[in-house]
This record gives C-alpha cells, structure tokens and sequence, in this order.
C-alpha cells in the first residue's frame, strides 16, 4: 500500500513509524486510521520486526482529530468514527511486540489517546498533553475516558477530562502518564536503545508479559495470577526460550534466542 500521512523506516529491527501531516499538527482523520490498520498489519507479518516507535513529524506529536472532518457528522457517523479510532488503537495491544509512543511534542485528544494505545510513552521535555474535548462540548472517542483512568487513576484522569488542562512532560512522568523524559535531540535515539533492549530479551517472553499484563487487567487478581501461571508454564521444557536462557545464565553466556 501506497502511504500519504505515514512514513516508515527500520532500523535494526525497529520500525519507526512518523505521523506527517505538520501543517494539520499530525491530526487525525479517517485516512490516517486506514493507513495506520494497513502499517499495523504489515508489520505484524514482518517476522524480523521486533520493535515499533510511533512519533510525529513537526511541532506535534497529533494535536487531535480533524475537526474539519467530524463537525458535520451526525450522531450515528459520530460513533462510528469513535469506534474506528478505537480498533485501530486497541490494535497496537494486540501486536506481539511492543509499540513505544515517542512524543516529540503536543499530544491533545486524539493525539494522547493514540499515545495511551502504546505499550508505553516516552516524551520530550517539550511535549504537551491533554484531553480538551470538553473545550468543544465532546468527550474523548478514542478510548481515552478508559485509558487515561487505567493510567493514571481516577483523580487525575478526572481532573485532566473536565478541566481540559495542559500539562507539561514533568507533570505528566508525575502522575505515570510517560515513562521517561529526554531533551528533544535526544528523544528519538533514546526510545530506538529502549526498542533494542527489549528486543534482546526472550521474544516469547515479551509476548507473555505484554499479553498477562494487557489481558490481567481486564480480570480478577486471581484469575489474573492463574494465567500468569499457565504462561509462566508454558516457558519451561525441552527446547524452550526459558530452558535456554536459564541454561545460558548458568553456563555464563548469552542466550540464543
């Protein structure tokens, strides 16, 4: 597929993926999204991919959806458009490998929301953040009234949702909102040495903990800890990842995975 609003780059086994509509601030709109389920599934059929970085080109990060796109919807178009935001998003939690939200600058409404989607964010000190749809008589589409909660607590997803505040990358590492935070020059580099460390981990473990964790927490924390336990079993044996890292721990060597 041909890409307009999207760009692609691997390096090293990490694929870079750059949202490039700057003179829209990166926002999103339907064309993104049928761009980003066909990027998605391309590099979910890339064996050699082990990692994913999603960044934007420009000033922002996604500085929120298309406005000029949603203001003649009606209220069934409205959903719809809700719901396309939010399968393409749940889509990166499906993905065997991690996705890293790389937030080079504003991340509003959508744009946090696509971040939220990620396995983690990493920002740069100049990144912006927050949801403003009340601003516009909205309330987030993209799954952002459950993301955020799930994040970063009830309190402060409250506060952020009603006040339409913007925060800052400190106050957003704060409340667990990122990760970690680098000088803008530095953000890039720094999410690309994070995708390669966890891609010299056991990939079938980094499947596991990315599955346990996404899926435990939609259960029970004793149903959770009993699939932790059936996964957990499930890296044992003859000629298994766990077998072979365990080995290679003891015999002092690196694992071959």
């Amino acid at each position: 597929m041909d890409y307009n609003i999207l760009k692609k780059e691997i390096i090293d086994n990490i694929a870079i993926i750059t949202i490039s509509r700057p003179k829209a601030l990166n926002a999103l709109n339907t064309l993104f999204f049928n761009e980003m389920d066909s990027m998605i599934k391309e590099l979910s059929n890339n064996k050699t991919v082990k990692a994913i970085i999603i960044t934007g080109e420009g000033k922002a990060f996604v500085a929120g959806a298309d406005i000029a796109e949603m203001v003649d919807k009606n209220s069934q178009e409205g959903s719809e458009f809700s719901r396309l935001g939010q399968n393409t998003f749940r889509s990166f939690g499906e993905l065997d490998i991690p996705v890293i939200a790389a937030i080079n600058g504003f991340a509003l409404g959508g744009g946090l929301e696509l971040a939220m989607g990620c396995d983690f964010r990493i920002a740069s000190t100049k990144a912006k953040f927050g949801q403003p749809e009340v601003n516009l008589g909205l309330i987030p589409g993209y799954a952002g009234t459950q993301r955020l909660s799930r994040l970063v607590g009830m309190g402060d997803a409250l506060y952020l949702l009603m006040t339409a505040d913007m925060i800052g990358a400190e106050d957003a590492l704060r409340i667990g909102l990122v990760q970690k935070v680098f000088e803008p020059e530095e953000l890039l580099d720094e999410c690309i040495k994070i995708a390669k460390n966890i891609a010299s981990k056991g990939p079938n473990a980094i499947k596991k903990v990315k599955s346990v964790v996404r899926n435990g927490l939609e259960m029970g924390q004793i149903i959770g800890e009993e699939l932790e336990a059936k996964e957990f079993g499930t890296l044992f044996g003859e000629n298994s990842e766990g077998k072979e890292g365990m080995t290679a721990f003891l015999e002092k060597r690196k694992p071959e995975w």
